[in-house]
């Protein structure tokens, strides 16, 4: 294994999730140069890759499934903001999430749903009213024991939030 295949796992390891432009920051190497060394250290099993419509995440081999799920929430404002306001205050109506994390109806709607889609959260009828409850708690808080601050403090842009919420 090459210094920069070192290089390049070690950014990964430390940032679970990390999307290929952060890992062209961080290690400063060129588009091509780190395509092929992400290439080759997932052909070998040293990294795991997700690829997604629009997105592509870079985690090490050891994240489950399911942390890989929680994980992409959190690397993001608006679920991590959902999902930190839902730990706080479990059972929150839409209304007041949307109150909390200070975003438009629309947006919140729009990640609500995936969290859902997901399985990270569940609604359920209290007083037949539609209330948000975690669903993966245990998972959100080994991810966040394990890697705080780095995953809760390294947001992608909120340029993405803008994007999706049209």
């Amino acid at each position: 294994m090459t210094d920069r295949d070192s290089k390049i796992q070690k950014i990964i390891e430390t940032n679970p999730g990390i999307q290929f432009r952060e890992i062209m920051r961080t290690s400063g190497l060129k588009n091509g140069v780190l395509s092929h060394y992400l290439g080759k250290l997932e052909k070998n099993g040293i990294i795991k890759v997700a690829r997604g419509p629009r997105q592509t995440r870079f985690y090490p081999p050891y994240i489950t499934e399911d942390e890989s799920l929680v994980i992409k929430a959190l690397r993001k404002q608006t679920p991590r903001d959902i999902l930190l306001a839902l730990v706080k205050e479990d059972g929150l109506e839409f209304s007041q999430i949307v109150k909390e994390v200070k975003k438009s109806p629309s947006t919140v709607s729009l990640y609500l749903s995936q969290l859902v889609d997901d399985e990270l959260v569940e609604t359920k009828l209290v007083d037949l009213k539609k209330r948000y409850h975690i669903k993966a708690i245990d998972v959100i808080d080994k991810l966040v024991e394990d890697y705080r601050p780095g995953l809760l403090e390294k947001p992608t842009s909120g340029f993405e939030d803008i994007i999706n919420s049209f």
